[in-house]
């Protein structure tokens, strides 16, 4: 092997660019390899919560996060027919206060410019785009990155974050496609000045129904407003047309409140992106390959810690990358053992309060009544176990077992 080699990883979204961004703070040569010609991402928002900013201060760049951040003071739970308000969790100073860091709405792309700006700033990380990769050849001693128009890339390390529908998961473990829930979601950002009349656009505000929900809130110094609408559909995994889809959504949320309906009139229906998840498993890596985010634990968005989960996956890989000076093995098994029950809870977590927002029939009642009239700091002590944070290891531990 070749010290010259660099850490390859396949994959330029979030959970790529932030392991290239540990990486390569640390010294160490980084080969990201991109199936797009351009390094960017899709045009919608995300939700972050306080855990993620122990990570991004660790990769130095929680003030430019910050800067390009909305600070919602509340996310309130809507029931969708009667608008009536079901729950809130204040995430205003006072929750800064509890939890040591805020938590965030910001356009994902311009996330993903903090992070890739960041990358672009060390000289040790370099970029491989219209680089599709299709599969591995480890060879004990490095690996070869193989893509589609024939190149091989050369490497100490391939790190698959690759997402959902990962080519180096599929390789690596061999198993089935992710599991489709039979649900879609459609997402638009509008001008905030053709917000209908009536909403709050300040907050992150999800309206909750039998079979479907919307999400909204701002973006961009509140200049956009931020629409998600997800809803069960038998044509899930089929693709039609925006005339079809409009009238799927007319039907669905025919008999919610008409606050909600005014949303889904303005939705952008040129796209839908189906909702999958995978049962949490353990293999994460063979050999001098190893899966991170999405590829390896992708969740449901109940809890809104998908890309929080990559990013503190990146962080934890990374330093225990370095503090295993070369013995990968013991790296890799490592970072498995930290990171499993952690991100299987969010996984299983994120499953059950999928069903508790879209509880149908007579349960329903029943269902949404304990959430209401919670005080706030029973709502942070029940979130604490995420938002409190994760710290990765300051030791490695060669026997196998977790040490700090």
């Amino acid at each position: 092997m070749s010290q010259a080699d660099p850490f390859l990883i396949v994959g330029g979204g979030l959970g790529g660019l932030s392991t290239a961004l540990a990486l390569g703070r640390k010294g160490q040569r980084v080969l990201l390899l991109e199936q797009t010609a351009e390094l960017g991402a899709i045009g919608y928002g995300i939700q972050l919560g306080p855990n993620v900013f122990h990570m991004f201060d660790r990769l130095g760049v929680s003030d430019a996060v910050k800067a390009a951040s909305e600070f919602p003071p509340a996310i309130v739970w809507f029931d969708a027919y009667s608008g009536r308000e079901v729950t809130r969790i204040v995430t205003d100073a006072s929750f800064h206060r509890r939890f040591g860091h805020p938590y965030i709405i910001i356009h994902r792309v311009d996330l993903h410019h903090v992070l890739l700006d960041a990358c672009r700033a060390l000289p040790n990380i370099d970029f491989a785009p219209s680089a599709t990769v299709t599969g591995f050849e480890d060879h004990g001693d490095h690996v070869i990155a193989l893509t589609a128009d024939g190149r091989r890339f050369r490497g100490r390390v391939l790190i698959g974050a690759d997402g959902l529908r990962s080519r180096i998961r599929t390789q690596l473990k061999g198993d089935r496609e992710p599991r489709l829930i039979g649900w879609v979601a459609h997402r638009t950002v509008v001008p905030i000045a053709q917000a209908p009349a009536g909403i709050d656009t300040s907050m992150v505000t999800f309206w909750g129904g039998e079979g479907f929900h919307v999400i909204h809130y701002p973006l961009r110094q509140g200049s956009v407003l931020n629409i998600v609408a997800v809803f069960r559909t038998p044509t899930y995994a089929e693709r039609g047309d925006v005339e079809s889809y409009r009238a799927e959504l007319l039907k669905t949320y025919a008999k919610a409140h008409p606050l909600m309906r005014s949303m889904i009139a303005m939705m952008d229906l040129e796209r839908r992106w189906p909702i999958a998840d995978r049962d949490p498993a353990r293999g994460w890596s063979k050999g001098r390959v190893v899966l991170l985010g999405d590829a390896v634990h992708p969740t449901l968005q109940s809890l809104a810690q998908g890309a929080c989960m990559a990013i503190e996956d990146a962080v934890c890989l990374a330093d225990l990358i370095e503090l295993a000076d070369g013995d990968f093995a013991a790296a890799f098994t490592q970072y498995e053992a930290e990171r499993f029950r952690r991100t299987s809870r969010v996984v299983y977590e994120s499953r059950y309060l999928w069903k508790v927002y879209h509880a149908e029939g007579p349960r329903r009642e029943a269902t949404l009544a304990p959430f209401q009239d919670r005080p706030n700091d029973e709502m942070w002590r029940r979130m604490a176990w995420i938002y409190d944070g994760y710290a990765p290891p300051m030791s490695l531990d060669r026997s196998g077992h977790t040490a700090r």
